[in-house]
């Protein structure tokens, strides 16, 4: 099957109101300790977000993601060091596009701005361990399931634990090279694409080099 084209825009705020048409879903933050959102909580995370463009040195990199002209999501390359080179990748996909592959092809894309372009060594990102769809994903990028850690945020039905997947920049340059998506690790491996993760921007830890 054939890849979705999809490509990614640096966030504007009149994207906004395409944030928010999924924003404002309970389906979509099901596992986010964020959401569903009001108009005026969508309007501040994508201000921000914009803002963010403006810092020195730059640390989030948000981008909405267009497929046939038509915005069908986000995603996020966050840079937890520059020093250490480290960093985090987010999406989301709206729902109406679940099980089309975009969120594969954003978290691609995100890798591809974090190692071609940025130069960072580590790259991860986290999912709840419920939300098979998103581990799915984030092994399909060639990701290594690295761990399973408890209690890691507060959502609508108690805390949530986080899976934990990396990839470092040898191991992106050997995937591209090979085109080969990996396969997912874990015992039993995940069932059918449902949702992908994104980090909740009140989440983050500040302060890091």
């Amino acid at each position: 099957m054939s890849r979705p084209s999809v490509t990614l825009d640096e966030i504007a705020f009149d994207d906004w109101q395409d944030v928010h048409s999924w924003a404002s879903l309970a389906e979509a933050c099901r596992f986010q300790p964020w959401g569903p959102n009001t108009e005026d909580q969508t309007r501040h995370f994508v201000k921000a977000a914009v803002a963010a463009r403006s810092d020195e040195p730059r640390r989030r990199f948000a981008h909405v993601a267009r497929c046939g002209g038509a915005v069908v999501g986000m995603g996020e390359l966050y840079v937890r060091s520059h020093r250490r080179r480290q960093g985090e990748i987010s999406y989301l996909v709206h729902p109406r596009v679940w099980g089309r592959g975009i969120g594969t092809e954003v978290g691609r894309s995100l890798l591809s701005l974090g190692f071609d372009q940025l130069g960072l060594h580590r790259i991860h990102a986290t999912c709840d361990p419920r939300n098979r769809g998103s581990s799915r994903v984030l092994a399909k990028l060639g990701m290594t399931y690295e761990g399973h850690h408890r209690h890691t945020a507060w959502i609508r039905d108690g805390w949530r634990d986080s899976l934990v997947f990396g990839i470092l920049e040898a191991e992106w340059r050997a995937g591209t090279r090979s085109g080969v998506d990996a396969a997912d690790p874990r015992p039993g491996g995940p069932g059918p694409f449902t949702a992908v993760a994104f980090v909740d921007e009140a989440a983050r830890r500040k302060g890091e080099g």
